[in-house]
């Protein structure tokens, strides 16, 4: 029950006892799940990060300049030595 408590603490929620205690019990049938899975042996399989098997593809990062500064500054409304003038 502490760890509900703290996770209500966290999440800055305000359960009432009924509450806290229905969150209790969804939380032992999750940990009596979780604990059949880990009982489980399953021999030469290798844990899934994903199910997809999908590697990502990485460009290399590289710095391109494709506008000049006054291309960027074309269309603001103010501008003054070469950057936005933001005027408040």
């Amino acid at each position: 029950m502490q760890n509900i408590r703290n996770y209500e603490a966290m999440a800055k929620l305000e359960l009432s006892e009924e509450e806290l205690k229905t969150v209790a019990e969804y939380v032992s049938m999750f940990e009596q799940s979780f604990s059949q899975l880990a009982e489980q042996e399953i021999p030469d399989t290798e844990p899934l990060v994903s199910v997809l098997d999908i590697n990502n593809v990485f460009r290399e990062d590289i710095a391109v300049k494709k506008f000049s500064r006054e291309e960027f500054l074309e269309n603001a409304p103010e501008r003054r030595d070469g950057y936005f003038s933001v005027s408040g």
